[in-house]
């Protein structure tokens, strides 16, 4: 078991504060995505030179590719404790597009339901209006929490559902729902369980019962861009694949084509080897850590995190009690402070990085915010408009495996000058088209030139 923390590529970088002095980076992000381990860093530019195509070279090079594409194949099966059984890892982009593989993998007819929850990332809401079915949502209360039984009267409400899809640790309030019990409530009702494990993979064990699984290599320090889908080979092997193309078949004429077997049946085009080389690197590297130091870890930060923002006066901690165990995140507002604005001044005057807005999540942060309906009216109004100055949202600041406890206190710091009052060093101004706010001045890197188009934050 390794010490932790366990630093990251990038880990005490430099960058240049309003005052004029250099801070060390402090990446409270790590919800959004993570640096690499420094094991995995080394794994991608060992593997390099020996990067071919994979499948179908018969050269020495393209031999090492493949073995090394397919044990990255097999240690996503091993990290989803599904050895031995026939479930199958489809290396795929991201969570995003695992879950859109497996909703049009599942060709929900029009009548069929799909329950899911309204805490979910976008990414486990969207492909389900797109490819089919009905939605039908588990609420949550004023915590953005739900139970077991709030899941159980989704799933027995008539008709019989398809499929549970449902998170295994919110990405905004780092919330852990109960999901073992709910899988098993599911399946004793018939219903397949899948799990966004996007924020769930780098900080907890996967759930072995749940019938499909998906996650990202970047939010588990591998961020080279693979992510994986698991579940049973049988919802694989008939039909068309997500994507067609070159490598999903066994044989194509002009009128014809015959898919090959799953998994490449899913993975048509040239793969992300390095990609894949990564996320298998960092399944060993987690694995080597392991996850009671993680957790262990990981629960002094938010604790720590958390207790030390709802102190702050001034600042609205948003999610469970504090009596509840969560993931090293935490969502908040400061009193008479745009959530744009905070986020701007923590990172040009203290060298934090922190995400702000809705976080890919929106229904859940207006339930969080409590936001009455003719509010977000109104904010749809100007969203529709071209003005996002007003957007609701908050501030979110999550830690992982490289954060120090020293380092939290250091964030803490800087939130409580923001909530006090203290005014910033020079004035800021606020993009309508963004809804971003950016320092004035002419100091380089912080001028009024030095700001990129399309550098929104508050999108998603």
């Amino acid at each position: 078991m390794t010490t932790m923390p366990v630093r990251l590529i990038g880990d005490g970088l430099t960058v240049p504060c309003l005052d004029g002095l250099g801070r060390p980076y402090l990446s409270l992000d790590s919800a959004a995505s993570t640096a690499a381990l420094p094991s995995v860093s080394r794994r991608v530019t060992e593997f390099l030179p020996w990067y071919s195509s994979v499948h179908r070279g018969a050269g020495y090079k393209s031999q090492m590719a493949t073995a090394a594409y397919e044990e990255a194949r097999e240690a996503a099966v091993r990290f989803a404790r599904r050895t031995g059984t026939d479930d199958v890892a489809i290396i795929c982009r991201n969570t995003t597009e695992a879950i859109n593989h497996l909703a049009y993998r599942l060709g929900l007819g029009p009548d069929e339901v799909v329950v899911t929850t309204v805490v979910e990332h976008h990414a486990n809401l969207l492909p389900w209006a797109r490819h089919g079915g009905t939605r039908r949502y588990v609420e949550c209360d004023v915590s953005g929490r739900f139970t077991v039984d709030d899941v159980m009267g989704a799933l027995d409400t008539a008709p019989t559902p398809r499929l549970l899809a449902i998170t295994g640790a919110t990405n905004v309030t780092g919330w852990l729902p109960p999901i073992d019990d709910i899988i098993e409530m599911a399946h004793a009702r018939g219903v397949p369980v899948l799990v966004d494990a996007a924020q769930l993979a780098a900080h907890r064990p996967m759930p072995r019962s749940a019938d499909y699984l998906a996650w990202s290599g970047h939010k588990m320090y591998a961020p080279f861009g693979a992510g994986v889908l698991i579940g049973p080979r049988a919802t694989f092997a008939e039909g068309d694949p997500f994507l067609a193309g070159g490598g999903a078949v066994d044989l194509v004429d002009l009128d014809e084509v015959v898919w090959t077997d799953p998994p490449e049946r899913e993975e048509a085009g040239s793969p992300n080897v390095i990609g894949a080389v990564a996320l298998g690197t960092a399944i060993t590297e987690l694995e080597a850590i392991g996850w009671e130091a993680i957790i262990a870890h990981e629960a002094e930060l938010a604790a720590r995190l958390r207790e030390g923002l709802a102190a702050i006066d001034g600042v609205r901690l948003l999610g469970p009690p504090l009596d509840v165990a969560t993931l090293a995140v935490a969502a908040f507002t400061v009193a008479e402070t745009p959530h744009a604005l905070v986020a701007a001044r923590l990172s040009a005057e203290f060298g934090i990085g922190v995400r702000h807005g809705c976080f890919c999540a929106h229904p859940y942060l207006i339930r969080l915010l409590d936001l009455p309906p003719d509010e977000v009216e109104r904010y749809r109004h100007d969203v529709l408009a071209g003005d996002r100055t007003r957007i609701p949202g908050a501030v979110r600041a999550s830690a992982g495996i490289s954060v120090t406890p020293a380092e939290i206190d250091r964030f803490l710091d800087a939130v409580t000058v923001i909530a006090q009052g203290d005014p910033p060093p020079v004035p800021y101004l606020q993009d309508q088209d963004t809804g971003d706010y950016w320092p004035t001045g002419d100091e380089a890197p912080w001028s009024t030139g030095d700001r990129s188009l399309g550098s929104s934050c508050a999108r998603g």
